[in-house]
């Protein structure tokens, strides 16, 4: 398997998880507004995943532990990437 689809797994396994927790409620509401928005089930899944890849992204290169006002900010700005 491709290591970019590895994390591509990992990443809806996050928002899966998410979602299934309901925490933070937040990607619950982003899920359902953007299929309102016509987006299938895994496209808008994807889109959440491109914000908690950004999280990661930044907790890694700037050692800086886990954003969630940001995080919740890119949630609401989606179909918008969050960079």
């Amino acid at each position: 398997m491709e290591s970019n689809e590895i994390i591509r797994k990992q990443m809806l396994e996050v928002v899966n998880n998410q979602l299934k927790a309901n925490d933070p409620p937040e990607t619950k509401k982003t899920l359902k507004r953007l299929m309102l928005l016509k987006y299938t089930e895994l496209e808008a899944k994807q889109l959440i995943a491109q914000c908690v890849l950004v999280e990661i992204f930044d907790a890694l290169k700037n050692k800086k532990p886990y954003n969630q006002e940001r995080y919740i900010s890119n949630l609401n700005n989606l179909p918008e990437p969050p960079f």
